[in-house]
């Protein structure tokens, strides 16, 4: 059996929803194969169809919790789910810290919905490297609804912004200060405020302070509600679910949909680029344009401005000169 044989029908497994193939090919695609890469161009064709929702901030404000529950209410509303949940990368294994077998156990049975936890492998932005293409294959695989949770690692999560259609951005009173916690990006990204953990003291202030907030902001068009919710228990979370389809409507309404795709693509690609580049830096070939760089710079016959302009020149980039 060819390499390409397996390819296509582990592709085909993924179209038709079929649960091992879509763990294959997600653990394909963490892992940068060959054949993940042929099949997600087949599987890339196919998707497009997904609600892409992302769930972010602090850690310790019940992300993972409110995700389970979110999930839950949009299965009872008949949508399939996807969830991508990203972890923090353990020093030893390399892998997730946390990992799909202590997360969201009331989901487990329910064919409806995919769970896979993936780790940062160090990656900034609260997002492991290969998150994109895991959410393009459970696209592909019909999933109605594919939800996002970041690692929790605070103010680098911005990122998520350039991956969802819908941003939730949750917080907890009794963090510190809560405001001063999601102030870099994190306000700014918001499509939908959760405030968890709403039974505990300081819940109130913490709430009006994100709607003086976004008061202030004076945003045209969508206007970012806040909402109370008690996780654990479920309270608040049929509004979160009508918030996040309300969202939906307006993008479709408004034309703002294709905006963000467009946006997403735009990211996807970058960052691409930018992991193939650091790929053949962090093992170049002998004899290759960058060996060659690399040796111009340590006789000092060549500046590192310069040597970095001829190898985008080279690769067909921007012209020298140019920045």
């Amino acid at each position: 059996m060819t390499a390409t044989g397996e390819a296509t029908r582990l592709a085909r497994g993924v179209l038709a929803g079929e649960t091992l193939a879509i763990a294959r090919m997600i653990s394909q695609v963490e892992r940068g194969t060959a054949d993940g890469t042929a099949d997600l161009a087949e599987i890339y064709r196919a998707g497009g169809r997904a609600r892409v929702i992302g769930v972010t901030g602090p850690a310790g404000a019940g992300k993972s919790t409110l995700v389970a529950v979110l999930a839950a209410e949009l299965r009872r509303r008949g949508l399939t789910i996807g969830i991508v949940a990203v972890d923090p990368t353990s020093p030893y294994s390399g892998g997730s810290v946390l990992g799909d077998r202590i997360r969201m156990q009331a989901l487990w049975d329910d064919p409806g919905v995919f769970i896979r936890s993936m780790a940062t492998r160090h990656a900034l932005g609260g997002l492991a490297r290969a998150t994109g293409d895991a959410v393009a294959v459970l696209d592909a695989a019909g999933k109605d609804v594919v939800i996002i949770e970041t690692v929790g690692v605070g103010q680098d999560e911005v990122e998520i912004a350039r991956t969802a259609h819908t941003i939730v951005v949750v917080s907890a009173p009794g963090l510190g200060d809560d405001i001063q916690a999601l102030k870099a990006g994190l306000l700014e990204i918001a499509d939908v405020h959760v405030v968890n953990k709403a039974d505990r003291e300081g819940a109130d202030r913490t709430i009006a302070e994100l709607r003086a907030v976004q008061a202030l902001a004076a945003r045209t068009g969508w206007q970012t509600p806040v909402l109370a919710t008690c996780a654990e228990s479920g309270d608040g979370v049929p509004a979160v679910a009508d918030a996040v389809d309300a969202h939906h409507r307006w993008l479709l309404e408004g034309g703002e949909l294709e905006d963000r795709e467009r946006a997403i693509a735009a990211y996807r690609l970058k960052t691409l680029l930018t992991a193939l580049v650091h790929e053949r830096v962090d093992r170049p070939t002998p004899g290759s344009a960058f060996a060659a760089a690399v040796d111009a710079l340590y006789r000092r016959t060549l500046d590192p401005w310069s040597a970095a302009l001829a190898l985008l020149d080279e690769a067909g980039g921007p012209t020298k000169g140019t920045a």
